[in-house]
């Protein structure tokens, strides 16, 4: 049983994998004070009871927690294989960008996965603390993408600079030409982020002179299931992709 940990700004994704399958997951939000023996006792509550554990992957966004998660590794799952993704590691997948190290391990993970489960070309939304839409080529390479603010960093900014709006819960209003500020605010979220990830998708298709009906276009993210019945352009969402990208780390690297 592989235990995978994808770290992000404000939540951690913590999975169960067996053969490729996801057999459980448990988001818990991310704290870059939780020390090592924190993180490591948090692990033990939620694995109380399941399986034992026959590797470790992991990835993440946030650096302090990955130097954490490194000694939670070297001390408490010693003896257990593991692989930190991070530039070096073997991925199978070229980055061809400026700076390869700049990029987000967890956008690589994405990536890989996305081509592992799907093919090239891809591109993969990944609706999170930000908003990435990330592109794979038709040779298998990841190639860059495009950062947007993310749904709930953008409507608590409004709560906290707007003097007459606050923040509100994320769901999907009734419509989109609101009635009151609270159904506005949501629709701009909703409707409004949905609208982007198409824009930016069809300019990305455009930009990279890809043929639409050859590219896979692929959803994530613990904020996806909102965003995702309103889009045009995805075609599938996998909300375990940053897991199964770290599962095929795992394997190549062990």
């Amino acid at each position: 049983m592989l235990l995978a940990v994808a770290v992000e700004n404000t939540r951690t994704l913590v999975g169960l994998i067996d053969e490729g399958t996801v057999k459980r997951h448990w988001w818990v939000g991310t704290d870059s004070r939780r020390t090592a023996d924190e993180w490591a006792v948090l692990l033990e509550g939620l694995l109380t009871g399941e399986s034992p554990v026959s590797g470790i992957a992991v990835c993440s966004a946030v650096p302090h927690v990955l130097h954490e998660l490194r000694d939670v590794v070297a001390r408490y799952y010693r003896d257990i294989p593991s692989v930190v993704v991070e530039p070096g590691v073997k991925t199978g997948l070229p980055v061809l960008v400026d700076n390869p190290r700049e990029v987000g391990t967890d956008r690589i993970s994405n990536a890989l996965a996305a081509v592992h489960r799907f093919g090239a070309p891809c591109i993969v939304a990944d609706f999170g603390t930000a908003t990435t839409v990330d592109v794979v080529n038709p040779g298998g390479a990841f190639v860059g993408g495009a950062i947007a603010p993310g749904i709930e960093s953008s409507v608590d900014a409004l709560g906290v600079s707007a003097a007459q709006l606050r923040r509100v819960e994320l769901v999907r209003p009734r419509s989109v030409v609101a009635k009151n500020t609270v159904e506005a605010l949501q629709s701009g979220a909703i409707f409004g982020f949905a609208a982007l990830v198409d824009g930016l998708i069809t300019r990305i298709i455009a930009d990279q002179g890809l043929d639409r009906s050859t590219v896979t276009v692929v959803a994530t993210g613990a904020l996806a299931p909102l965003v995702v019945p309103e889009c045009a352009q995805i075609d599938y969402h996998e909300p375990f992709l940053t897991l199964h990208g770290l599962n095929e780390a795992f394997a190549r690297n062990n």
